[in-house]
């Protein structure tokens, strides 16, 4: 396969893209921060899919870091995620020069979804999904994608990029791919190389618990107390700290209130610090059945 094409400016993307559309061929975006593992890959092999031209966005976006946050220690691997991308034929990466690309200077507007980005996750970092849904809205536009990909691991980020997209009427479909794991059931993501070998073999407690859950679940128990004590039993025994365990509705990831019962859909999602790294991971309940299917009882 071919060595994809970098782009590093707007102007360009655009330019070359347009050209695609203009030949009849779909557009298909993967946005990511880099890092590339085999996760990732998931998505550009969906991507590819659905679209005959399929874009990788690699930048690391300051706006949906938080103070003291680790933006600055991001893996940045822009040579080795060429690679990868080469290896899945994608054919264009956009890898912008510096964040000034996407945020001239003077830029000053945000998107918030609200209700969709207010618990969970934002109730831990305020300004997250205003940072997520602003990159995205500027890649649709200036990508003009028919498709784009994301990963159910970031199930949150999912919800929220789908809202603004109905929202705003923009016309990508937004389109979910299911997470991709360890074989022992840990969720593949870029900042499981922060873990120290220690703090790896106690990370196994996240899938571990909800594995449990989701088999609790299974057997017919619909208690919202009963199946976050499945998960927080196993994590609570090694974890560094505890963000949240939370059962959430499904679709506006709202949580339900303690000693509710839950219909037969909701996701179920924990944020988890092992040493300095926070890791987050989710299953949705009549769904999917998630670490399940890899870690055994």
């Amino acid at each position: 396969m071919g060595q994809p094409l970098v782009v590093r400016d707007v102007e360009t993307l655009r330019e070359k893209l347009a050209a695609a559309r203009e030949r009849g061929l779909r557009v298909g975006l993967v946005p990511t921060m880099g890092a590339l593992h085999d996760g990732h890959l998931a998505l550009v092999r969906e991507a590819r899919r659905r679209a005959q031209l399929v874009v990788v966005t690699i930048f690391v976006n300051p706006t949906q870091f938080g103070p003291n946050e680790d933006f600055t220690r991001y893996p940045r691997t822009l040579e080795a995620d060429v690679a990868r991308c080469a290896g899945e034929g994608v054919d264009l990466i956009f890898a912008p020069s510096d964040p000034s690309v996407l945020y001239p200077p003077g830029e000053e507007t945000r998107l918030r979804v609200s209700t969709t980005s207010q618990h969970l996750e934002g109730a831990f970092r305020p300004t997250h999904f205003e940072g997520v849904a602003t990159i995205c809205a500027k890649l649709f536009l200036v990508a003009g994608p028919s498709v784009a990909v994301f990963g159910r691991k970031d199930y949150q980020q999912l919800r929220v990029v789908s809202r603004m997209a109905r929202d705003l009427f923009l016309p990508v479909e937004i389109v979910p791919c299911p997470t991709q794991r360890e074989a022992d059931g840990l969720a593949r993501s870029s900042r499981n190389v922060y873990l120290s070998a220690d703090d790896r073999a106690k990370a196994r407690a996240i899938p571990t618990g909800l594995a449990a859950a989701v088999r609790a679940f299974e057997a017919g128990e619909r208690h919202v107390d009963a199946l976050l004590a499945r998960v927080r039993a196993p994590i609570e025994a090694v974890a560094t700290s505890i963000d949240y365990v939370a059962l959430a509705n499904a679709d506006s990831v709202v949580p339900f209130p303690a000693g509710s019962m839950i219909d037969d859909r909701a996701v179920l999602a924990v944020a988890v610090r092992f040493g300095s790294t926070r890791l987050i991971d989710n299953v949705v309940l009549g769904e999917e059945r998630g670490p399940a299917d890899v870690v055994a009882g």
